[in-house]
């Protein structure tokens, strides 16, 4: 009932801009009764995941049915039922607790693993300190005199311990931006070589300092000194392995969406298979257009449709099986198929019209409406009279001149579903306010765009699940295939790795760049 009054007051409040006619409610309530509404199986989908947040501005038809609809409409509606696409069996009720609980599970390794890296980056950091101070807290009154030498000792280690902590926090303390299924091999080798080194530290310091309660403390600080130095060439260690080594181009991966087979081409260095798949979803979010389904409803419902038109007839009696049914029916769409071409021409031919002529109407709308607007400059706002407008007002006076033209050709290019009113009436005011053309504030709607530019919450994936017949923190190889499935689409990667490429020299003289004119007696030299 919530999402019904978000809709409705969504659409009521983009009709006080663009008035919708009587006809177009009840073309909305007729599609709304269809049972194999796309819009339909799509919420009835995303309910047994998340609940979808506001409706969109230009929305489909079967919510501005529910607007159109009376008090009665209970009584009066005839209900159609059928069998739905997208069932809850109690196999996945069970896998979505599983879900749930492997999520649990993922937040409590998280924070585990950071704990412990927490913890040993300040036993690291205490270690040397401790190793200077405990002599002079125990036998403080045997310990030789701290020279100049010594007390130069101190300035080093502590100018040391400086560098190791900013390196420490720009390395390792950084946000991080995914969850990934297993840890991190190098990391995890570096955590128990830095464990083990300060293991060692420390038992050589007790048995060798602590038990027999050295009095040269010159030699302790020279021991604590060394055990910063050794920090500083682990700290190296560590940017060779998690920065430096993946940089250098070694394989080429090919990405392609299962959907619609846009691919993307991109150059990965040594990788574990799960750093690579974390590296393939952010370029996908950058470089990819955003999924949009109802483009892939059209070759669908064509087929469907010339699978409709056939009818078959059993010759045979009441004892033949379905399957001859199905080779006949099969056999008949295949000899059609000569014909189905030409319709495809036709309708992908009226489409782009359609399109191009929507298009043609909104740039001149969009123009004729920025064409009302006019920036005051500074010591024009003393003089101007008391309508000055601020950006949000300005766009809001100039939208409805352009909504329906708007609106039309976004429902042609199926794109409504990204666009809320509100989104749009933000991105006129970003226009508005830095001064840009119609042609700026059109680029966002006559070309479809990456993910991140639109709405986070409501089409960023929240769970990719990576798919691979290898071990995820194995490191590229070349013929590796690897896929990440969401909810509605996966990306297939194929890894194929750079051919190792063989280049001579060869040496031209520039002396040897001699031409002689050759005449003859038919040209015109």
């Amino acid at each position: 009932m919530s999402a019904a009054m978000d809709t409705e007051s969504t659409y009521s409040g983009y009709s006080h801009y663009s008035g919708h006619s009587k006809k177009a409610h009840r073309q909305g309530r007729d599609r709304h009764k269809s049972p194999r509404s796309k819009d339909g199986s799509r919420s009835e989908k995303s309910v047994t995941i998340q609940t979808p947040p506001a409706e969109p501005l230009l929305g489909n038809d079967a919510s501005r049915a529910e607007e159109g609809q009376d008090d009665n409409w209970g009584e009066t509606t005839t209900a159609i039922t059928g069998t739905s696409e997208h069932s809850i069996s109690q196999e996945d009720i069970a896998r979505i607790s599983k879900d749930l609980e492997d999520s649990v599970g993922l937040d409590c390794k998280r924070y585990l693993g950071l704990t412990v890296a927490a913890v040993l980056g300040l036993l690291v950091f205490l270690t040397p300190i401790a190793f200077i101070l405990l002599p002079q807290i125990l036998w403080r009154d045997d310990l030789e005199p701290c020279g100049t030498v010594c007390e130069g000792l101190f300035i080093s280690v502590a100018f040391k311990l400086l560098i190791l902590l900013i390196g420490t926090w720009a390395l390792f303390f950084r946000q991080p931006k995914a969850d990934l299924p297993r840890v991190f091999v190098f990391r995890a080798l570096l955590l128990v070589l830095i464990f083990l080194f300060v293991f060692s530290y420390w038992l050589f310091y007790g048995v060798r300092i602590l038990d027999s309660k050295d009095t040269n403390y010159q030699g302790i600080v020279q021991y604590a000194v060394s055990l910063v130095d050794a920090l500083l060439f682990i700290h190296y260690l560590a940017i060779v392995l998690l920065e430096l080594r993946q940089l250098q181009p070694v394989f080429t991966v090919k990405v392609v969406r299962s959907t619609d087979g846009e691919s993307r081409y991109y150059s990965l260095g040594h990788l574990s298979i799960q750093r690579a798949a974390l590296v393939v979803l952010e370029n996908y979010y950058r470089d990819f257009t955003v999924y949009n389904p109802a483009l892939l409803t059209a070759s669908k419902s064509r087929a469907a449709k010339h699978m409709a038109g056939l009818k078959v007839y059993n010759v045979d009696g009441p004892g033949n099986n379905a399957s001859g049914q199905s080779r006949a029916m099969i056999a008949a769409a295949a000899r059609r198929r000569d014909s189905s071409h030409n319709e495809l021409y036709y309708e992908e031919a009226d489409h782009e019209r359609r399109v191009k002529k929507r298009r043609a109407r909104l740039v001149v709308a969009v123009e004729e409406a920025f064409t009302h607007i006019k920036r005051l400059q500074a010591e024009e706002q003393q003089k101007a009279p008391a309508e000055m407008m601020d950006p949000r007002e300005a766009a809001q006076a100039i939208f409805p001149s352009m909504a329906r033209a708007l609106q039309k050709y976004l429902r042609t290019t199926r794109q409504q579903q990204y666009h809320s009113m509100e989104s749009i009436l933000q991105h006129l005011s970003f226009c508005i306010t830095n001064n840009m053309t119609p042609k700026a504030f059109l680029e966002r709607y006559l070309n479809p765009g990456p993910t991140l530019q639109y709405d986070r919450d409501r089409w960023f994936s929240k769970q990719w699940t990576l798919v691979s017949e290898e071990a995820v923190t194995s490191g590229l190889q070349d013929g590796v295939v690897f896929v990440l499935k969401c909810l509605d689409f996966s990306l297939v990667v194929n890894v194929k790795k750079i051919p190792f490429i063989k280049l001579s020299e060869e040496f031209i003289d520039p002396k040897s760049h001699k031409f002689v004119l050759r005449l003859q007696s038919e040209t015109s030299v």
